[in-house]
């Protein structure tokens, strides 16, 4: 059985458009500025085709904030940052009401979260109020301040990054919010070759900016284009085979087909987290330039979409079990029909 192309994949038509052609050099550019970050770069461009949000994980000093700017340097969409602090308040995110004498009325003034790309930084400090308002900006594209609802614009994206070894003053995320996200990215040290790169391209970087500015046009992904992408991708043909593989995988976090690994799963994955595996294979395949999805997409992306969904036993938690490597078994011990 063929479980990626058929002949209504060829019928989808994913021939080269300038939309993707955009996407293609914008990807490009990113993985030159993000030296040893292309899974992180893919991940990002796969959240903003798939209308998604992306969680990454990882110790100070390892780009996570610099990748999130440097997508929105690329992306005609307005950015803003939240740095969260156990003081912050709901209305720091979401803006509030404020009075106007002159016109006797309660004008709402919106707060950071009312921009396309919205980064995060350490969201694992906000309070609990905080990350209430989050979800529902996560979940609904609104916010609701003073009894009033307001929508949030078209796209919107937050890129929320966490830091794994420092827990005093934090706040962990509920299983309602990690649900939210997309992906839940962590990244880990360069290699020594790449950590060169990184010096090689930073001195650039620095030489550059002491410079004239170049004259030539940047790359850049313009709302239109995006639209445009994001149709395509949801174009993207899913076969049954694939579609089976997805549920496959999914059901062995609730069955028995999961073998030993399922003895360690408390809360398994919800019907969310197999919709998220489809569309964010979609867009994986759209962005390698294919028009369907085969098993390989699945396969790659399984851990960043489905780890974080899972609860594991208690037993499993302190045997050293992570979901992450428990997803990882799973893959490898179930094959596409």
């Amino acid at each position: 059985m063929d479980l990626g192309r058929d002949t209504a994949a060829d019928a989808a038509g994913a021939g080269s458009t300038v939309a993707r052609s955009a996407l293609a050099a914008l990807l490009t550019t990113l993985e030159a500025e993000l030296v040893g970050r292309n899974p992180l770069v893919e991940r990002l461009l796969i959240a903003l085709l798939a209308g998604g949000h992306v969680l990454v994980e990882g110790s100070p000093g390892l780009a996570k904030t610099r990748a999130v700017k440097r997508l929105s340097e690329r992306v005609d969409a307005s950015f803003a940052r939240i740095q969260c602090t156990p003081d912050l308040m709901p209305a720091d995110l979401t803006g509030t009401p404020v009075w106007r004498p002159d016109r006797g009325v309660f004008e709402f003034v919106p707060g950071p979260v009312f921009h396309s790309l919205v980064l995060v930084d350490e969201i694992n400090r906000a309070p609990p109020k905080v990350q209430s308002a989050l979800l529902e900006a996560m979940a609904e594209s609104q916010v609701t301040a003073g009894g009033t609802t307001h929508r949030l614009p078209d796209p919107f994206m937050v890129v929320a990054t966490q830091n794994p070894i420092e827990h005093e003053g934090t706040f962990p995320l509920p299983e309602a919010q990690l649900d939210r996200f997309l992906f839940h990215v962590t990244v880990g040290f360069p290699d020594a070759v790449s950590e060169r790169a990184i010096l090689d391209l930073v001195e650039r970087e620095e030489a550059a900016a002491r410079g004239p500015k170049p004259s030539g046009d940047a790359v850049r992904l313009t709302l239109d284009d995006l639209h445009a992408a994001r149709s395509e991708a949801m174009a993207v043909h899913l076969s049954p085979a694939v579609k089976d593989y997805i549920v496959r995988l999914v059901m062995a976090t609730r069955d028995e087909t999961g073998g030993a690994q399922r003895a360690a799963i408390e809360h398994p994955v919800s019907p969310r987290g197999t919709l998220s595996l489809a569309v964010a294979s979609k867009a994986r395949a759209y962005l390698r330039g294919r028009s369907y999805v085969n098993p390989d997409d699945v396969r790659e992306l399984a851990a960043d979409v489905l780890a974080h969904r899972l609860g594991l036993t208690w037993r499993a938690v302190a045997e050293g079990v992570t979901p992450r490597g428990l997803v990882a078994e799973l893959v490898a011990g179930i094959a596409p029909l």
